[in-house]
């Protein structure tokens, strides 16, 4: 079917309060992976490219946006198409072209007033276009190397107040929230600051986003959807699984050379890390 919009399954779930997750993807194995997985279990999905993956593919954008569309056209569910972490102002004026509906503008590393002008002018540009913006406030940590903050650290967690006057001052379609997750974590370990997002949820009028929720045990996961959460991001769980499943396969015929081989034993292992997670989003918090 027809790519369908970031902005409309989100504002959808989070009217319904549930939650959609939003895979990243880094190669086309990742794509078919992620469709199939949401096409199992009935569920609408959206796959995610972050421009630490277009710098994989020596900073060409289209080729792995191509790839992802076509896989989204072929899916009997609803797909959506979402640029992840851009802090590139250049990379955020390539979406539209590549058949993005929405963009994370990540400019969290900087100062509060910093963060909130490069967002606004990134807001305006989008906008202007049509496309629907996440930004983050408060550091999830984990990317580009960096290891997560102390979860008490000051300024590591998002604050309520500073949150609805960054959403207000900025005009954000939705906000990523630091809650106590961390981007990278290979350890589902993680414990969320409930109370935290409650107040959160309250403030806030805009769809509230979780990343680094690859480290989030499931029944946190649920606590997190049914306290407001209406987007979950997951990308280290598929490269757990795939990288795992290659490895198993590997290590009990190491003479194969054929890489379809390893890599459909990888799909695979995505296809199901998929379909579960999905099912643990779906399932009430008790």
């Amino acid at each position: 079917m027809p790519l369908t919009t970031t902005g409309e399954l989100i504002t959808g779930a989070a009217t319904a309060h549930t939650a959609v997750a939003a895979f990243n993807i880094i190669t086309l194995e990742h794509a078919e992976a992620v469709v199939a997985g949401a096409e199992s279990v009935d569920a609408p999905v959206v796959l995610q490219v972050s421009e630490n993956a277009v710098k994989f593919h020596d900073g060409d954008l289209l080729p792995l946006a191509r790839a992802a569309t076509a896989a989204a056209e072929r899916a009997t569910v609803p797909v959506a198409l979402h640029l992840d972490h851009i802090q590139s102002d250049d990379l955020l004026r390539r979406a539209p072209d590549a058949g993005f509906s929405s963009v994370m503008y990540d400019a969290s590393r900087l100062p509060y007033a910093e963060n909130l002008a490069a967002t606004r002018a990134a807001v305006d540009w989008a906008h202007a276009r049509g496309l629907w913006i996440e930004a983050e406030l408060g550091q999830v940590g984990g990317k580009n190397g960096l290891p997560p903050l102390d979860a008490h650290a000051p300024g590591a967690r998002t604050d309520p107040d500073d949150a609805r006057a960054f959403v207000a001052d900025s005009g954000v379609d939705a906000l990523a929230v630091a809650i106590g997750s961390a981007h990278a974590m290979t350890t589902r370990t993680a414990t969320l600051d409930h109370t935290l997002l409650k107040r959160l949820s309250g403030a806030l009028d805009v769809p509230l986003v979780l990343h680094g929720s690859s480290g989030v045990p499931d029944d946190e996961l649920r606590a997190a959807v049914t306290g407001g959460i209406a987007k979950v991001n997951i990308g280290t769980a598929l490269n757990i699984a795939l990288t795992g499943a290659i490895r198993e396969f590997l290590t009990a015929r190491p003479d194969a050379v054929d890489p379809r081989t390893y890599l459909a034993a990888g799909r695979t292992a995505m296809t199901e890390t998929v379909a579960r997670l999905i099912g643990v989003l779906a399932t009430p918090s008790t």
